[in-house]
């Protein structure tokens, strides 16, 4: 772990530091590697395999998704099971950004760990927040305050529709706090080369690929926790 991210754990509240040390400290001892042994052992294989053939294309979607090019995107930002002794329950999901990781905590000591792209400086965020609702090839508004920075997005004030070429992707989930929506989404985005870097303006993103496989694991409700 780097001293950086043990600092960024150390600062949280009472309420929540001990439930983010755990996770960070169980990453670390476990290196957050792949597949360990169990009694099911080969049925842990498989799913791992389905896993690294993930990034293929989808024509079925009502936009056809192309494939990810997997020689370009490294292996620690692709789709994989993990080792994971955080406290979360199963259907948590925990984002930490510093190392480009999305987590859904599985509830028998592993999770899925999706490589997400996040935000750029002055744009990042933290704390806890729920899954308020769940958008399938969702239109994208740009808040006015992002009009107001690029002028140029003003064509969509009253919304993107959805496609290949909408920054949200093929899916969104929208994070909300208190009950009301914090404009912060976790969702796909049609910058698949951005995955495993800090460009976006506070949102989450991952590969069209990952975001249908996490949509399909999580509901409305869901916690999420962003180190």
């Amino acid at each position: 772990m780097s001293k950086q991210a043990t600092q960024l754990a150390g600062g949280e509240s009472e309420k929540h530091g001990a439930t983010r040390r755990a996770f960070l400290l169980g990453a670390a001892a476990l290196g957050l590697a792949g597949c360990s042994g169990s009694s099911d052992r080969w049925s842990q294989i498989q799913e791992s395999n389905s896993y690294r053939s993930a990034y293929g294309p989808m024509p079925n979607e009502p936009f056809p998704i192309p494939a990810v090019n997997t020689k370009r995107v490294p292996r620690q930002y692709q789709r994989q099971l993990v080792n994971y002794r955080g406290a979360e329950p199963a259907g948590t999901v925990v984002i930490d950004p510093q190392n480009r990781h999305l987590y859904l905590v599985r509830g028998d000591g592993q999770a899925v760990r999706y490589g997400i792209g996040v935000g750029r400086q002055g744009f990042s965020w933290s704390g806890r927040a729920k899954i308020g609702a769940k958008k399938h090839w969702p239109t994208w508004t740009p808040p006015s305050e992002m009009i107001d920075r690029q002028p140029e997005l003003e064509q969509y004030r009253r919304g993107m529709e959805p496609g290949l070429q909408n920054p949200l992707g093929a899916r969104a989930l929208y994070l909300y706090e208190d009950g009301r929506d914090t404009l912060y989404r976790i969702h796909g985005t049609n910058e698949p080369w951005s995955i495993g870097k800090a460009v976006s303006s506070g949102c989450i993103r991952l590969f069209n690929q990952d975001i249908v496989d996490l949509y399909s694991r999580v509901n409305v409700g869901a916690e999420v926790v962003v180190l």
